[in-house]
């Protein structure tokens, strides 16, 4: 085994989650040395799945805890997928939202400023800080809180340029518009929907599928196109610039619905549930992915119909 001294350091924060664990698929090969962060007691399974990896239990709310960590690893590249990543859920759950998402942020790059490292730092945002428009959006555009999960991406936006500008730390942006994909929790519609295909087929639950807004368009993208970007982005963003993580396509949430149902391997019924309508939803959200396939390379690879059956076949496993 290579002396770790030797071998640079990449810290991903929010490992255990839906993108976290994606990531580390992707890096495992990379031939550097990946220490991954979770909180304590969550994400234990995860962590089993990845024995070649170092793993360290951290609460990101913790200041000083946050300081002694970055100051041991030194890493040369962070990847800071730790936060609240669900819109719906925030209206709820306003003051963890806000908690998680902004102060983590903060106290990461704090903890890089004091021990005066430079690293590479990729912090996601959100397709959802933008104002709504009924065309692509570019980088440019206008942002608005348009809900509290809006509200600390926008502030982690901000935290996350002034560190750049001011503190001389390399922290990219990247804005990523829906992304979908295996191991993502089932309070997300496609994850949802594939998930009672799953136990429907096993005859666990009725033949009903219980839905909200079914109209709302979305750029989706396959998780494991999103990371890549990721990567892409701690490799050749631009210090200070936020990227749109985006196919440039948007499809119907009923789209998603009926690739899904055109898997199942039973007759299911589609039912619109008011309780599942979100109080302030965006009728279009769709990206220019121009900028990062000017500055990376980078585009969306994975079809949209290979994406809807390899959540179904993962949800078809877990349950």
């Amino acid at each position: 085994m290579p002396d770790v001294s030797d071998t640079p350091t990449v810290l991903v924060t929010g490992a255990a989650g839906f993108a976290g664990s994606h990531l580390l698929d992707l890096l495992a090969g990379d031939g550097v040395r990946v220490v991954a962060l979770r909180r304590p007691g969550v994400g234990a399974e995860v962590q089993a799945r990845y024995p070649g990896i170092e793993w360290l239990e951290i609460e990101l709310l913790d200041r000083d805890a946050v300081r002694r960590t970055l100051a041991d690893l030194q890493p040369r590249v962070v990847y800071h997928l730790a936060g609240s990543p669900h819109v719906g859920q925030s209206w709820k759950h306003a003051t963890d939202t806000l908690s998680i998402n902004v102060m983590s942020t903060h106290h990461l790059l704090e903890g890089l400023r004091l021990a005066h490292l430079h690293s590479r730092v990729v912090v996601p945002s959100s397709a959802y800080v933008y104002r709504p428009a009924d065309r692509a959006l570019g980088e440019d555009d206008p942002v608005e809180s348009t809900s509290p999960y809006a509200i600390s991406k926008i502030a982690t936006e901000l935290a996350a340029r002034k560190a750049s500008a001011r503190d001389g730390i390399p922290v990219v942006i990247a804005r990523a518009f829906n992304h979908i994909g295996p191991r993502q929790d089932a309070s997300f519609f496609a994850s949802g929907v594939a998930r009672q295909i799953a136990l429907v087929e096993l005859g666990r639950m009725e033949p009903i599928i219980r839905v909200g807004s079914l109209d709302t368009r979305r750029d989706f993208t396959d998780v494991r196109d999103t990371v890549r970007a990721y990567r892409a982005l701690a490799t050749d963003g631009r210090p200070g610039c936020a990227y749109n993580v985006c196919s440039g396509q948007a499809y119907a949430v009923r789209d998603l619905l009926d690739g899904l149902v055109a898997h199942s391997r039973v007759p299911v019924e589609v039912r619109q549930d008011p309780d599942r309508f979100r109080p302030n939803d965006t009728p279009l959200l769709l990206g220019d992915h121009s900028r990062i396939t000017r500055d990376t390379g980078w585009v969306a690879i994975v079809p949209l119909h290979q994406t809807l059956r390899d959540l179904l076949d993962h949800w078809r496993q877990q349950v």
